[in-house]
């Protein structure tokens, strides 16, 4: 086999400066769904570039299935994705996916999620009003990461003074790749077992005391006439927990470096504050927090002028398919947001959140988050500028920033409510 003349999108290394976003493009450019190897692991994929195939692939789970070897993109060995992973919604195909989703679906409906905005408020602006005196911040840890933790921990039933130990956990488990974050996998597995404690602990309080919340939906829920297990309850609140927290931070804090990047843009949504709803979904779009996602071929079939054989795997690039400029047009690699304005549709338009039957559950959630926090950032901290350049985690599966400490004009919290 000639060696791949493109970089390998399963190296941690690819992604260490941040998304390679010219590399993508040529990867894109070689066609619809290209051949890759990667040397780490010694298992080649195949990697989706075009939205097109990227959606036929997501709806045909019997085809593509999330089950077979998991729908995350490492690779783990068969044990593992037969006990532990069988365990999470994101690695389920039909039907058993369809009932377990359920259990949870009615704490992210359209107005339910509506009915959290006036206490995401609050947060929000609390946590701005944290920072705005200084005149300076760390804004991932002390502004990104803030509401989505503390959304996900009530909507779980967690005490919110216990969110620095959540905010580590979380850390640790997603990223084992990066040294900074994590020492090593089994640190992540370790922080994986703390969280599991917790949500066990929960469980016995609810049987006490009964909690009309996401937890106590999961431990009252049946599936097949029995109560749902254990080990399918524990690992279901990891995947909620880090599902609905680290996506959405990282959105905030890419969101927040791309606007700083281009300070004319975040001018026109200062002098255009109704504007910001409409930003949120080019940020969605320009840097989506979930790089990638694997299916497994269950069969022979031809994809994209490729043949792809029996248990071959499949990477859906959501980063390189929001980039695709079949769909997005010509100018698919600029950041623009006014780009819902010219393109009315891109709310359906992006895969951000993926399609078809693992479609994101927490989708509404998410985008009130993020409309919320940037309403209040964006009048609130003015003139922001780098402290030192961003620091970004060193991973192909979460687009996520590690650090970024920035300046603005400093406005006391009275000030600014005047």
């Amino acid at each position: 086999m000639s060696q791949c003349p493109f970089a390998n999108l399963l190296d941690p290394d690819t992604y260490a400066n941040g998304m390679p976003y010219d590399s993508l493009k040529e990867i894109r450019q070689a066609g619809p769904i290209v051949r890759m190897d990667d040397p780490l692991t010694g298992v080649p994929y195949w990697v989706v570039t075009r939205r097109d195939d990227l959606d036929s692939i997501s709806k045909n789970p019997a085809l593509f299935s999330s089950a077979a070897r998991s729908a995350f993109p490492m690779e783990y060995e068969q044990d593992m994705v037969d006990g532990i992973h069988s365990n999470t919604i994101i690695n389920m195909d039909p039907p058993i996916h369809q009932k377990v989703r359920r259990i949870v679906s009615n704490a992210f409906t359209p107005k339910r999620v509506e009915s959290y905005e006036p206490a995401f408020r609050q947060h929000a602006r609390r946590i701005v009003d944290a920072v705005t005196s200084r005149g300076e911040c760390e804004f991932v840890e002390e502004v990104a990461a803030e509401l989505p933790l503390i959304a996900i921990l009530e909507l779980l039933g967690v005490p919110l003074e216990d969110r620095k130990k959540f905010f580590d956990w979380t850390n640790t488990m997603i990223f084992a790749d990066d040294p900074d974050m994590s020492t090593s996998e089994l640190e992540g597995q370790m922080a994986s077992l703390e969280v599991i404690q917790y949500a066990m602990n929960l469980a016995a309080q609810h049987r006490v005391e009964p909690m009309d919340n996401i937890t106590g939906a999961l431990l009252d829920a049946e599936l097949n006439g029995e109560p749902i297990s254990e080990d399918l309850f524990g690992w279901m609140f990891i995947l909620i927990l880090v599902g609905g927290n680290e996506s959405t931070r990282t959105v905030i804090a890419q969101g927040m470096r791309l606007l700083m990047e281009h300070p004319e843009q975040l001018q026109y949504l200062v002098d255009n504050p109704d504007k910001i709803a409409n930003a949120c979904e080019e940020i969605l779009r320009y840097n989506t927090a979930f790089i990638s996602m694997r299916r497994t071929a269950m069969e022979d079939v031809e994809l994209g002028g490729q043949h792809i054989k029996k248990d071959d795997k499949v990477l859906l690039h959501y980063h390189t398919v929001n980039h695709d400029e079949n769909v997005f047009g010509d100018d698919a690699m600029d950041f623009d947001v006014t780009r819902a304005e010219r393109l009315p549709d891109l709310y359906n338009q992006l895969r951000s959140f993926g399609i078809g039957q693992h479609f994101c559950i927490g989708t509404h959630l998410a985008r009130l988050e993020l409309r919320i926090m940037f309403e209040e950032i964006i009048p609130r901290l003015r003139n922001p500028q780098f402290k030192d350049e961003p620091k970004f985690v060193r991973s192909f599966f979460v687009n996520a920033m590690k650090e970024m400490n920035i300046t603005f004009d400093p406005v006391s919290a009275d000030a600014d409510a005047a």
